[in-house]
């Protein structure tokens, strides 16, 4: 199923910008769409962003949109999330994640392989 370690999080001000990274092992890379999404406290894990096969096709959620950009490196089995204007609720747990086809897809229940999250906190 592959192993994904996420970096990048942190606590920053409201308004400023963080980049996450995932790094993806023991898959077939291109082979996956790949995707991320989030849970904060006391709320069911939710949708950020996807990105299909080669990065022709994205996804966000309303949430983001505008403001997140979702990115990969086939040559590198990495995905990224540029994060710009945070706000307080973007503040969650970040998991990076792999579905098991090429094309993009929003349901969580895809997504068979997880990284462990990175903690993204944003003060106001």
């Amino acid at each position: 199923q592959g192993h994904l370690i996420e970096s990048g999080g942190g606590l920053v001000q409201a308004g400023a910008s963080l980049r996450l990274s995932c790094a993806a092992s023991g898959l077939t890379f291109r082979s996956y769409c790949m995707g991320w999404f989030r849970q904060a406290p006391g709320k069911e894990r939710e949708f950020v962003a996807t990105i299909g096969w080669n990065g022709g096709s994205t996804s966000y959620a309303d949430s983001v949109k505008g403001r997140f950009t979702i990115s990969r490196d086939n040559a590198k089995n990495t995905v990224s999330l540029q994060m710009n204007r945070l706000k307080p609720e973007d503040t969650a747990v970040y998991y990076c994640a792999a579905a098991q086809q090429p094309y993009i897809t929003t349901t969580v229940g895809n997504f068979r392989s997880w990284g462990q999250g990175t903690q993204v906190t944003v003060s106001s």
